[in-house]
């Protein structure tokens, strides 16, 4: 096959790595393969030191967490039911659920969670026992949802699983596993063998749990979950990098490839699409009533040396409306975009499920979505054409939702990355196998509900380089979406990439995040009753579920941008001692950029270093000090409460992984018509057990109430079979802890 391969000049490479200049000229590399690295090189690489990171953070290990019953933390059971119900329903599924926020839900009967438009009804087991549709209960505190199971298909792919697993095709494997509570590792455990005996007998046996996990090492995770080694980041036929002129102008894995892929639509050139989304650093732009201020040197610094790469000059104009515009002689060539790849992100463990917008369910989620994201992380290169170009302090992360739905999908592409794990070497063979992946999201025209038909959920950027004298980082966020905070709608729309409001986040220019009353109100009354009772000690049972409105308390509150400093934010009227307070100021201030990237992780503001050489470093957020290891952050508002925050990012994945990839077996679940929430209201006196949580988009239509009478209950569950519009592909833990989870 014949390739155009542009060779980056040996004499510049040279000059630069001999000066010793390599603090200052970053394009040098580290050539030796990334199999060959041995396992100190990796975690030295892994664990850059920073400014910011927080002198009292400690690595501990992991196999110093303490042990735990199994069937204890395990959260979803399934059982055979005693004969199919009138739905053809086979299978029972018992999810552990959190206490109702609500607490007259407590001893109901039915829980209602999903949305209005996709309500899922669940019966506890105690009561489905009583009714003889199960033989045993698992317990007081499950609830049951039904589905149809391919017991034959379903127990065979379960059992060759366990059989790769015992031959070691994914490499050497371990009896236990961590438990992570959101994103905090608590516990360990020791995985069991799917018992199917006991299953065909009628008995309940865990639902989702490996009996084997293949170990976390660094070679796993650089071949599945996040691979930054030179042979993908530096490939010759799939990248290209402008300083050195080194790899194939327009690859698979190029800037330039991904921009034409997702102008594609947008009714304009590639090359207008692009310059479109760099001027709106030129000009202050405002994102829902957050004045964004210009950064202007995104034209000397990069506008204008792209220019000249391209054979055209750059001249900054102002237009009618008086805002700078850039007048080009001609076109950007997107082949000689300054920005070298860093590294390709498998998010699989992103997957999102729906959460009710009227509250349903409050700390529970339904329903599965997608299969996460796919991310590609650019380094912008400056100095363009001189001897010094180089990677600066400016990163462009492009975020893909992969446009794959459905339990059997879901599960196939999981394993799909997973099998990347077993290739012994970057060669060709896995350069091919990733390609083919990534050419599934990236694609023009994949998603066509989405802005241009692209499968882009966001594309992001943080940088400190467009500041005067390299000032404050600031993320922005894009999107091909446009936002209508005063109807709060965000409707994908084709055309340009649109500053966006920045997830999770308030704007600080109008909110301190050391003293905001609006803010506190906001984790006392919004994020705190979404932590579930029985949190705590920290970092135990730590999670929340809610988004950052447009609006909050009748002002505008999202921001357009985050700036750090500020370095995390305070909840201040938060008291320590109550685990489920702590947990919530927590789990906000961990979610928004600044408390992401900064204290709240102990992190130098990148998790993926733009600068510093190839492979590129690794926060310890990510690594959690290498594999084995967890990084243990002291609590940023109250560090001298003794609590601490625990984070191995890497392993989590890992784990979520395996767990899709291995252990996920599918069924199918009944899809009912809204009116069926009407009629369970209707039969229960006008009350239905819904539990919202914090302030809701809409009054509900209905009384939140339990349903404790045993006959009233049974009606529900017989007239379920009237409502049924379909029959919908979902993994067993459809229902689980629901979680804020941004980064």
């Amino acid at each position: 096959m014949d390739r155009d391969i542009r060779r980056r000049p040996g004499a510049v490479s040279f000059v630069l790595c001999l000066t010793g200049m390599l603090t200052l000229f970053t394009g040098c590399t580290d050539k030796t393969k990334a199999e060959e690295r041995s396992e100190p090189e990796r975690q030295d690489k892994a664990n850059p030191g920073g400014a910011a990171e927080d002198p009292e953070a400690e690595l501990q290990r992991l196999e110093e967490l303490p042990e735990a019953e199994t069937k204890e933390v395990t959260n979803t059971f399934i059982q055979r039911t005693k004969s199919p119900t009138d739905l053809e329903e086979n299978l029972a599924i018992h999810t552990r659920l959190p206490a109702p926020a609500n607490d007259n839900l407590k001893d109901s009967l039915i829980r209602v969670m999903g949305t209005r438009e996709s309500p899922v009804v669940l019966f506890r087991s105690d009561f489905l026992e009583e009714m003889g549709v199960i033989a045993r209960s698992p317990g007081t505190d499950f609830f049951t949802s039904l589905s149809v199971f391919d017991e034959d298909r379903e127990l065979s792919l379960r059992f060759e699983n366990e059989e790769a697993l015992a031959k070691g095709v994914f490499g050497e494997t371990s009896e236990d596993t961590v438990v992570f509570e959101g994103l905090s590792p608590t516990k360990r455990i020791k995985g069991e063998l799917f018992n199917k005996e006991l299953f065909l007998q009628g008995d309940t046996v865990a639902g989702m749990l490996c009996s084997r996990t293949p170990r976390s090492s660094w070679a796993a995770w650089e071949k599945s979950l996040l691979i930054t080694a030179e042979e993908v980041v530096a490939d010759p036929f799939r990248t290209w990098n402008a300083c050195t002129h080194w790899g194939t102008p327009g690859g698979a894995w190029t800037f330039a490839h991904l921009m034409r892929q997702m102008a594609t639509n947008s009714s304009m050139s590639p090359e207008q699409f692009t310059l479109r989304w760099l001027e709106t650093w030129l000009n202050e732009q405002v994102i829902n009533g957050d004045k964004v201020a210009a950064r202007t040197f995104i034209f000397s610094r990069v506008i204008e040396p792209w220019a000249t790469a391209s054979n055209a000059s750059a001249t900054l104009v102002t237009d009618a409306t008086g805002r700078l515009r850039v007048l080009l002689s001609g076109a950007l060539n997107l082949d000689m975009a300054p920005l070298s790849l860093r590294a390709i992100v498998n998010r699989t463990d992103m997957g999102r499920t729906t959460k009710g917008k009227s509250g349903y369910g409050g700390t529970t989620t339904a329903e599965p979505v997608d299969a996460g994201e796919l991310r590609f992380v650019f380094a912008v290169q400056m100095g363009l054409g001189t001897t010094w170009c180089s990677e600066t302090e400016f990163t462009v992360i492009i975020e893909y939702g992969v446009p794959i739905n459905g339990c059997g999908p879901v599960v196939s592409w999981a394993r799909s990355w997973l099998d990347l794990s077993s290739f012994t070497s970057f060669d060709e063979n896995y350069l091919s196998a990733l390609e083919k992946l990534t050419k599934r999201v990236v694609t023009a025209n994949v998603a066509p509900k989405k802005g241009n038909k692209s499968a882009l959920n966001q594309l992001r950027t943080n940088e400190v380089s467009l500041q005067p004298r390299y000032g404050g980082w600031e993320l922005r966020e894009f999107t091909l979406s446009i936002e209508r905070p005063a109807s709060n709608t965000d409707i994908p729309a084709n055309g340009p990439l649109r500053p966006h409001t920045v997830a999770q986040s308030p704007d600080d220019d109008v909110y301190d995040a050391n003293s905001s009353p609006e803010v506190d109100d906001y984790v006392r009354n919004v994020v705190l009753p979404t932590v579930p009772f029985g949190s705590g000690p920290a970092p135990g049972q730590c999670s929340s579920n809610y988004t950052v409105p447009y609006r909050y308390l009748g002002q505008d509150f999202r921001g357009g941008n985050s700036l750090v400093p500020p370095d995390f934010w305070r909840a201040v009227s938060i008291n320590p001692w109550d685990s489920r307070e702590l947990c919530a100021r927590h789990d906000f201030s961990l979610n928004t950029c600044q408390g992401c990237h900064s204290k709240d992780t102990a992190t130098d503001f990148t998790h993926v270093k733009p600068t510093g050489g190839i492979p590129a470093a690794l926060s310890r957020f990510l690594t959690g000090g290498g594999p084995g290891w967890f990084l243990s952050v002291r609590d940023t508002q109250f560090p001298g409460s003794g609590y601490r925050w625990r984070f191995a990012d890497l392993d989590r994945r890992w784990r979520r992984l395996n767990e899709l990839a291995l252990c996920t077996s599918c069924g199918k679940g009944a899809v009912f018509e809204s009116k069926i929430l009407e009629e369970i209201a209707r039969v229960a006196g006008g009350v239905l057990p819904i539990d919202p949580v914090g302030p809701v988009e809409e009054e509900p239509p209905f009384k939140a109430g339990p349903i404790k009478d045993s006959e009233t209950a049974r009606a529900v569950f017989e007239l379920r079979k009237n409502f049924v519009t379909d029959f919908r592909d979902e993994t067993l833990d459809t229902i689980r802890p629901a979680e804020s989870i941004t980064h």
